[in-house]
């Protein structure tokens, strides 16, 4: 019975058994999976340590034995001898972790047969098992004791070859066709059910592979972590002394919601727990793996955190590595400061920075700036540099769309305004267009235009040097409009970037995103970012609070203005309900939905406050109350 055929419920053995071709990182998956268990880990180590006649093949060239020089028997023999013997090892911590399991010997020997006899697959996969049928009951034993994990670069195993064979820095005839046989074996075998679990890597790197591993294996044994760094971002900070790193991470934690942590403390944690003396004496390889084991231990027992910057860099080969291990949950940002403003900015004086530069510069901290995803300029003010960490940080939070739009006579308005609106577009997307996109939102985007109460309500993205030129298209159209106001908001793509836009037009971005609000025209090939519901709505409190102190505006006039009072009445309701998770774009829905909750209120004070200033006034005064009784504090005790 294969190991895929067993009952589900099954609790796989203490042995798990990575196996794959080559160049998928099985034994980096197990060294940092290892690291992360400790003590109750075994790592089995290398076959060679299995079998002493390995000693005296080395000496003569292992490539020469496997492919040419030993027979194919010995090679069945020696191989065959180590798996078992391997096997045979105690097991006597609570998992043991084994590079290549029993079927990778049947894969193995079978690509080498192809190889050296001209086989096809078929043919060399019956010549293995002829082969090892002499160890056959010993094998299935130890096959039986195995939990097996393989690796594949890719489900088709010509784009495996390809891949696995990519890494290496030369490859002979024979190591490639080695190579295509091989990923022929392990795809039969996969298809065959030989192995328990199999993660395909893609373009994924390591620690989204791990992720996989230990989601897979967590259930079925506990000493396995649950994840590995599930969707955390990761934002390193580099550059020379004073070059704003601090400033940048205090920053991204206090506007952000990013934990901030010290490279060193990281790693040095990670090697105390591995018995490593001096972590900076070792390979940089092994330091970003520790600084990894490290990042991973300290999110897990900080659950809600899923993002974190980590400073300072100084290590150009241990931060090509972190690339490697992270990908895209990495973003490198290096800061890039001219040496007089760094020494303006130094607290000890501008020898100390240069001092400490030339130790950052050994260590290859200015070459850190060929690795970074960004790079920030950080001479000029406090603000510039916020505004490029918001858009750093925005930038993971909200993904970039492509907006869908809709033709003018798809919104239901009067036939003056859609002609004014034809118009407006045809003059402002001439080539050269002087914007990048136009929509209409409010009541005329949801097909509620009201003659004589709604404004026209337009919002453009469009850069500064336009204005001029926009500002007379409108002049020239003012006309058209037929007294209908005009309310027409302007953004650059930068301000939506970077978020710097009041709350109204956040919840604009959001239903652009979501394709609530299809745009009239988008220049080809635009993207915005889409903020997410939550942001949305939190955001909204903004505009509760405006609409809170301008109804107290309105009600302390001798006359307040109809109009006004209740579409600010209306939007403080609107923002109280978001928060209840019910949303009403429309007026009337959100006012009904609202006085649902307000038994006392009259039955038909939602339509008379449209005309009536008394109702007005008693509608406002309601939902201030209601807004006000959110705000009560407890009364202290003495």
């Amino acid at each position: 019975m294969s190991i895929a055929e067993h009952d589900p419920n099954h609790i796989p053995p203490a042995t798990i058994a990575f196996s794959g071709p080559d160049n998928t990182g099985k034994t980096k998956q197990i060294g940092i999976l290892a690291r992360r268990i400790g003590p109750d880990a075994l790592v089995t180590g290398p076959l060679d340590a299995h079998d002493p006649r390995w000693a005296a093949i080395k000496d003569k060239g292992m490539a020469a034995w496997w492919f040419g020089n030993g027979s194919v028997g010995e090679v069945a023999d020696v191989l065959a001898s180590s798996y078992l013997e391997r096997a045979r090892t105690p097991v006597r911590t609570s998992i043991r972790l084994m590079d290549r399991g029993i079927p990778m010997l049947e894969a193995s020997l079978a690509a080498t047969v192809a190889v050296r006899e001209q086989l096809d697959a078929d043919q060399a996969a019956d010549r293995a098992r002829a082969l090892l049928e002499p160890f056959s009951d010993d094998l299935r034993a130890a096959e039986a004791g195995e939990y097996g994990i393989v690796l594949l670069h890719d489900d088709d195993p010509v784009i495996g070859t390809a891949r696995s064979l990519s890494h290496e820095r030369s490859v002979t005839p024979t190591y490639a066709d080695y190579q295509r046989h091989l990923h022929q074996q392990i795809h039969r075998l996969v298809r065959e059910g030989r192995f328990a679990h199999t993660v395909v890597l893609g373009e994924r790197r390591v620690i989204a592979v791990q992720d996989e591993i230990r989601r897979h294996l967590h259930p079925f044994n506990p000493v396995v972590p649950p994840r590995a760094l599930p969707e955390v971002r990761v934002v390193a900070l580099g550059g020379m002394s004073e070059s704003g790193k601090s400033t940048a991470g205090e920053y991204l934690r206090t506007h952000h919601g990013y934990g901030r942590l010290k490279i060193g403390h990281l790693i040095e944690d990670a090697a105390h727990r591995v018995g490593i003396a001096d972590p900076y004496r070792i390979s940089a390889i092994v330091r970003a793996e520790l600084l990894v084991d490290g990042l991973d231990r300290f999110c897990s027992a900080h659950h809600f955190l899923d993002r974190v910057t980590i400073e300072s860099l100084h290590d150009h080969d241990a931060t090509a590595e972190l690339r490697r291990l992270l990908g895209r949950q990495l973003t490198v940002l290096y800061l890039d400061t001219a040496p007089d403003v760094r020494e303006k900015r130094g607290t000890s004086g501008p020898a100390d920075v240069v001092e400490r530069d030339a130790v950052k510069a050994r260590r290859g901290a200015a070459a850190i700036s060929t690795l970074a995803h960004e790079i920030i300029h950080n001479d000029g003010t406090r603000l510039q540099l916020e505004r490029r960490l918001d858009g750093i940080a925005l930038a993971d939070r909200w993904p970039m769309r492509h907006p869908a739009t809709a033709p003018v006579n798809s919104l239901g308005l009067p036939v003056n305004l859609e002609s004014y609106l034809s118009a407006l577009l045809d003059r402002t997307t001439k080539t050269p267009a002087i914007i990048d996109l136009l929509a209409v939102t409010g009541s005329g985007a949801r097909g509620k235009y009201q003659h004589g109460w709604s404004d026209l309500d337009v919002f453009v993205v469009a850069e500064q040097a336009g204005l001029p030129r926009l500002r007379r298209e409108l002049a020239e159209l003012e006309a058209e409009l037929g007294g209908v106001k005009l309310g027409i908001t302007v953004l650059t793509q930068n301000e939506c970037r970077t978020g710097m836009v009041t709350s109204r037009l956040l919840h604009v971005l959001s239903l652009i995103g979501s394709g609530s609000l299809a745009p009239l025209w988008c220049r080809p090939g635009l993207a915005l970012p889409a903020p997410d519901l939550a942001a949305d709505v939190a955001a909204s409190v903004e505009a509760g609070v405006q609409a809170a102190v301008e109804i107290r505006r309105q009600l302390l006039k001798g006359a307040p203005d109809l109009r006004a009072l209740f579409k600010i009445t209306t939007l403080l309701a609107k923002v109280m309900l978001r928060f209840e998770g019910t949303e009403c774009p429309s007026d009337d829905d959100a006012l009904t939905a609202f006085l649902e909750r307000e038994p006392g209120t009259r039955a038909d004070l939602r339509h008379q406050a449209r005309d009536d200033r008394d109702a007005a006034a008693e509608l406002a005064s309601t939902v201030l109350s209601h807004w006000l009784s959110t705000l009560a504090l407890p009364t202290s005790r003495r």
